[in-house]
């Protein structure tokens, strides 16, 4: 027995030296293995080049399109593959046939700041950033991150370009606004720490995004430049922190905005991706990054509005981008760049420097053994309990309760209750969860585009109820801004305010400053976005089965600032 003991002590601890001497991307950077300098050696100028271009993938538009992404990895011997929409078993597929044509094994990855359910069908979705920026435990977060990587290892991908570290300052940013944790820097910060080094634990590679800030833009780059008018400091305190504080907590990765920013750099239409005092002088120089730095895409308007012909690409090189994302023709690109080398405009030096990154980067996750991917079970893989039963742990955590919690205590289950939910064609989870704690309640249903009259006839039929409790909700695949409610229907909002009703907004929290009247309601609930994990903890709320502890990430003036919540 005592040997037994001793035996089982011994592993424990072999196990705990091994995990200890795990070492970090960023600490294998510092000592590379030798697989580097074996992999290196064997590349030519032109192949040494390829590495620091990925092409963009797709699996939900047809084989023709699949087998073209693999002529040109055939072909140009590029250094990585990115995915975008399409279902698990097919990218799995192309996965395989892709790393079977490359020389040296590619670095695959998509963006999933919400997980795999961000591009893939039949995938977990887990919370938005901003509904996860309202839970007050980090460690939630922490092991979200574990279980995203685990979902990209058995897809074969070794690279998140996520987290989105963006602070949302301007509730009017287009293109960022719930991606991100929220407007206070503080909170964005702790909460992308928590999610970056649960991925990072899982051995997953992330990039945070968009260098050197991308919150209070009201352009979105992938159509147009924005211009950041702000000064030098204001980014540095402001903008930069979160970017600053995760450096030094071991980031491995950086993504650079496509944004004109004439306080960093005053050249005219110049994106920040290809400015050379961003890049290099800020990012790599005065903070200090030592890890892979990542082009946002360089197919975006934002960046070749004004750079085209390639050209963008080469600039990007030369600011100090290690990767370059989905250009336009890769094969031109690095065409352009061997012919800059020759011209003395790009070091080679600094681009075997880039291939060793990225190089290293390959051998920390774990290509330098070469593996297919099992494609049986994959969905099943991909789709686990202990995943779906986090993304209702983190709904139930986020939730948050501005108004009402003694009067939702109040509630008496026997009375009869309308349950209503306004901006949906049929009734909802919302309707069904609440109607387990109030057993005497009615359905309604009132569509975002409702009649005079369908209004008219809820409203004089609700009069008889006791109690009301209203579900809104944003019916649109993203919460964004400006929900789409007819006049009416926001009118009628507006007098069921007045009235004895409880709410729950299933929306972007910026809705709240379009919705009239709802800060006199008697009870106001806010889930944040529409899918049912969201509505069964709205209703646990308000079936008083859950003491909800969420804050608002945002403020949303004038009745509502950062950080409310009962």
């Amino acid at each position: 027995m005592k040997k037994n003991l001793f035996i089982l002590i011994a592993l424990c601890g072999a196990a705990f030296s091994a995990s200890a001497q795990q070492k970090t991307y960023l600490e294998l950077l510092a000592n590379q293995p030798k697989w580097v300098d074996s992999v290196f050696n064997k590349l030519n100028r032109r192949e040494r080049i390829a590495q620091m271009f990925f092409v963009r993938a797709h699996t939900n538009l047809g084989k023709k399109y699949t087998d073209s992404v693999g002529q040109v990895i055939k072909k140009e011997q590029l250094g990585g593959v990115i995915f975008f929409q399409g279902g698990p078993g097919r990218q799995v597929l192309a996965t395989n046939a892709y790393q079977k044509l490359s020389r040296v094994p590619l670095i695959v990855a998509n963006d999933g700041e919400w997980g795999l359910g961000m591009r893939l069908d039949s995938t977990i979705s887990y919370p938005y950033q901003m509904t996860l920026g309202a839970i007050q435990n980090k460690e939630l977060l922490y092991k979200m991150g574990l279980e995203v990587a685990k979902d990209y290892k058995r897809m074969g991908m070794q690279m998140n370009l996520a987290p989105d570290a963006d602070i949302n300052n301007n509730p009017k940013n287009p293109v960022i606004n719930y991606r991100s944790f929220g407007e206070n820097k503080y909170n964005v910060t702790t909460k992308v720490a928590a999610y970056m080094k649960g991925m990072q634990d899982g051995g997953l590679l992330t990039t945070l995004k968009h260098f050197p800030g991308h919150g209070d833009t009201d352009v979105d780059s992938h159509y147009d430049l924005p211009q950041l008018t702000f000064s030098a400091t204001r980014l540095d305190t402001l903008e930069m922190y979160p970017f600053k504080e995760l450096i030094k907590q071991g980031a491995s990765g950086v993504m650079i905005a496509h944004m004109n920013i004439p306080s960093l750099d005053a050249t005219p239409n110049l994106p920040s991706t290809l400015s050379k005092p961003i890049v290099t002088g800020i990012l790599k120089q005065k903070l200090g990054f030592k890890g892979l730095i990542i082009s946002d895409a360089m197919d975006m308007k934002g960046v070749v509005k004004y750079f085209k012909d390639g050209e963008a690409d080469l600039m990007g090189i030369i600011a100090g981008n290690d990767i370059i994302e989905l250009s336009e023709n890769s094969d031109r690109a690095i065409k352009l760049v061997r012919k800059a080398v020759r011209q003395d405009r790009v070091s080679m030096a600094e681009v075997d420097q880039s291939v060793r990154k990225i190089l290293t980067a390959k051998y920390w996750a774990g290509l330098a053994k070469r593996d297919t991917i099992v494609t049986q079970g994959v969905v099943a893989g991909v789709n686990r309990k202990s995943s779906n039963a986090l993304v209702q742990e983190l709904a139930n955590a986020s939730v948050t309760l501005l108004k009402g919690k003694d009067y939702i205590k109040r509630l008496i289950p026997i009375r009869r209750t309308a349950i209503i939910s306004i901006g949906v064609p049929s009734v909802t989870t919302f309707q069904k969860e609440v109607s387990k704690g109030y057993y005497n309640s009615v359905y309604y249903v009132l569509d975002k585009d409702a009649s005079a009259t369908q209004i008219s006839n809820i409203a004089r039929e609700i009069g008889a109820f006791d109690q009301v409790i209203v579900g809104i909700h944003d019916s649109r695949a993203r919460p964004a801004n400006n929900i789409q409610l007819n006049a009416g229907v926001k009118n009628f909002i507006k007098e069921l305010s007045a009235k004895n009703a409880v709410f729950a907004l299933f929306a972007n929290p910026y809705n709240l400053a379009g919705l009239s009247g709802l800060e006199n309601s008697k009870g106001l609930v806010v889930a944040y976005q529409k899918e049912d994990y969201m509505q069964i903890s709205a209703a646990a709320v308000i079936n008083n089965r859950l003491v909800p502890t969420g804050k608002l990430p945002v403020g949303v003036a004038p009745f509502y600032k950062f950080g409310d919540g009962l």
